[in-house]
């Protein structure tokens, strides 16, 4: 629902490769990379010198270098090999990070430092630098990998100012693959129903599920929340990228007007920060990962006064909204 529904994908700036926003609303938009970037060398699994790597997965690595300037070569090694699912080309991905300017010999800032967190991004989809883009692709969920990045598979000849980079720089990343999830995933298990005056919801599998509005009723005034499926994962907090399935329905009419399934998939957006409409603000912080809500969400607190798309001025709005990951 691109103001409607654009969904803001959440990058962090010092590893995207481009980043294009979004208006308010719940879904889609996918950062880009740059045409004048140069051209990426085919990565190889071992080249001559290179870096060691102590500590492990789900631990902060500490990198050390070999003597000498690096070859040139973009390098992707695995350094131990997780027993989870294979990522696939498209597949939202979590990894955590430590780093190394090999140019200059300094650490630089990892997933690991306080205040830092994971990263997500779609593998092999050019949001983020080859580097983390093109390295993750056929590895496991559990693999920590070694990527010894020349400029071209890193952050090019202008360098990375606000990471610390300079101009030219080869970058040394450890990534620890902790999830991995496949376009289609959706919630399953056994739905507790919402009660009978408000929107009922059919199960679909892998397709939208179906929404009904109850008959006879007036749209309610203020916002609605039911769990239909209870998650057993952490709470939603304010600010955190998600990743979800969702469909949304006019309760006017029952008209469905977007859904991530009509999309591409499983969306990537960041919630309580006043980027999505308000009723997924309120309704969503909070919940628990893995749960299916369903939110009806009156005029005030979507929309308006404003159509949108398929979204007439001062319409409630129904969704059913699988909340698949949070980071």
């Amino acid at each position: 629902m691109r103001r409607t529904a654009g969904l803001l994908v959440t990058l962090p700036l010092l590893l995207a490769v481009a980043c294009s926003s979004s208006s308010k609303a719940p879904a889609e938009v996918s950062p880009s990379a740059s045409s004048a970037a140069p051209t990426v060398p085919s990565p190889v699994s071992e080249a001559s010198p290179m870096p060691t790597v102590e500590g492990s997965f789900g631990s902060k690595a500490v990198i050390t270098l070999p003597a000498g300037q690096p070859g040139g070569q973009f390098v992707i090694n695995t350094v131990s090999e997780g027993d989870g699912a294979t990522v696939n080309k498209g597949d939202w991905v979590t990894v955590n990070y430590s780093a190394k300017d090999w140019t200059t010999g300094k650490d630089l800032t990892s997933s690991y430092d306080t205040g830092g967190k994971p990263q997500l991004f779609q593998a092999g989809s050019g949001q983020l630098v080859p580097a983390f883009d093109q390295s993750v692709v056929g590895k496991k969920v559990g693999s920590r990998i070694l990527v010894v990045a020349p400029p071209a598979a890193a952050f090019g000849a202008e360098g990375n100012t606000a990471l610390g980079v300079g101009a030219g720089d080869t970058v040394v990343f450890v990534m620890d693959i902790v999830e991995t999830l496949p376009q289609d995933s959706t919630l399953s298990g056994t739905m507790t129903q919402a009660p009978p005056t408000s929107p009922q919801v059919k199960d679909n599998g892998k397709a939208a599920p179906t929404i009904t509005i109850p008959a006879g009723q007036a749209a309610p005034t203020e916002l609605q929340q039911f769990v239909l499926i209870k998650g057993e994962g952490n709470q939603v907090k304010t600010g955190q990228t998600l990743v979800v399935q969702y469909t949304g329905v006019l309760w006017s009419n029952g008209q469905q007007f977007d859904s991530s399934w009509s999309h591409g998939g499983a969306q990537a957006l960041q919630v309580g920060t006043g980027s999505l409409i308000e009723g997924w603000d309120k309704g969503l912080v909070g919940q628990t990962v893995g749960s299916r809500v369903l939110l009806v969400v009156p005029p005030a607190l979507g929309y308006k006064d404003q159509a949108q798309g398929a979204v007439p001025a001062n319409s409630t709005l129904v969704f059913v909204i699988d909340i698949l990951e949070a980071v």
